[in-house]
């Protein structure tokens, strides 16, 4: 309506189906969609490029450190983003999200901190690293 056009969704070549389950680091390149169980962390190949898209029965239980994600499902740790977060009104994240840029649907659900770009740390926080 007003020049906007509307994103394709990414393409998708490669499926992990409801009903899989995966124990271990998972690295993805491309388009990933997951309707299935991974208890590691999802980190992107060595090009650095990457989508990972979680179905609605899709679970997540450790950290996602990919450029772009989509979250219809679960993910228990934090979302490390550079580019893009968007979380489906089905969406449920335990921890943290870093994000270049965000987008949640009414519904999305986050029990943690939402990290934009170049967030400063708050000075309790800083104290507490060093």
């Amino acid at each position: 309506m007003f020049g906007r056009k509307k994103p394709a969704p990414p393409k998708i070549e490669t499926l992990i189906g409801h009903g899989t389950r995966i124990d271990g680091n998972l690295i993805v390149t491309g388009g990933v969609h997951l309707e299935g169980y991974v208890k590691g962390n999802v980190t992107t190949g060595p090009d650095g490029s990457a989508v990972l898209s979680i179905g609605p029965q899709g679970v997540v239980e450790g950290i996602v450190d990919v450029p772009r994600v989509v979250v219809h499902g679960e993910v228990r740790g934090d979302i490390r983003a550079r580019d893009k977060v968007d979380l489906g009104a089905g969406a449920k994240v335990s921890g943290n999200v870093s994000y270049g840029v965000i987008e949640m649907a009414a519904g999305a659900v986050i029990q943690g901190r939402l990290i934009a770009p170049s967030a400063p740390v708050p000075a309790d926080e800083a104290k507490a690293a060093t």
